[in-house]
């Protein structure tokens, strides 16, 4: 009796393949913001640093959403392991809604900097301030992409792709939620202790 492997390994090579990618991507974007608030700490010994500049609250309004939003991704993939379908859908439109309000909240967070008359660049603007604008922003956008993702994930769910068995791009949508939300933690924590 022979058994043919070829379609579980090409399934199964597939799959570490994207997650290699993945894992390079976000290696690399680990990289990118450790650079970012490595010139952070080394511009603070400059004399026109800002000192204990405060985070506008929204800041921390959206890091309690988006730690949310990375508990109802996990519900989402518990649910498509057990066969829930329609709870799987209603945790992943839940977390892209929470996304969403976590830029809303972030935007909020810039507007209140700017009424206190902090501005990313001109007159008015402060080194640390742009480090935090620039910083923040990036991180947004990489939060727009990750919001694309969860939009595939979710038409993907909707079409029926995902099952108990078979649920790849749901799995790598969530690894790279989670990434992003660790990212912004440590963002966050990070201009507590060294804004």
């Amino acid at each position: 009796m022979s058994v043919d492997f070829t379609k579980g390994s090409a399934y199964a090579k597939n799959a570490r393949a994207k997650k290699m990618m993945l894992w390079f991507g976000i290696i690399s974007l680990i990289m990118g913001f450790a650079g970012w608030t490595s010139a952070f700490i080394v511009s603070s010994s400059r004399e026109d640093w800002f000192e204990n500049f405060v985070l506008p609250t929204p800041f921390w309004y959206s890091t309690a959403v988006i730690v949310l939003s990375s508990v109802t991704f996990m519900l989402a993939k518990a649910s498509v392991k057990k066969g829930l379908q329609r709870q799987t859908t209603l945790f992943l439109v839940s977390t892209l809604l929470l996304g969403v309000l976590f830029i809303g909240l972030q935007f909020s967070g810039f507007s209140e900097m700017i009424a206190m008359g902090y501005y990313f660049t001109g007159p008015t603007s402060n080194v640390t301030l742009s480090y935090i604008f620039l910083i923040a922003f990036v991180h947004i956008l990489h939060l727009v992409a990750g919001l694309i993702s969860l939009i595939v994930v979710i038409v993907n769910q909707l079409r029926g792709k995902y099952n108990e068995e078979e649920y790849l791009g749901l799995s790598l949508g969530e690894t790279f939620w989670h990434f992003l939300d660790l990212l912004w933690v440590y963002l966050v924590l990070f201009f507590y202790f060294f804004a």
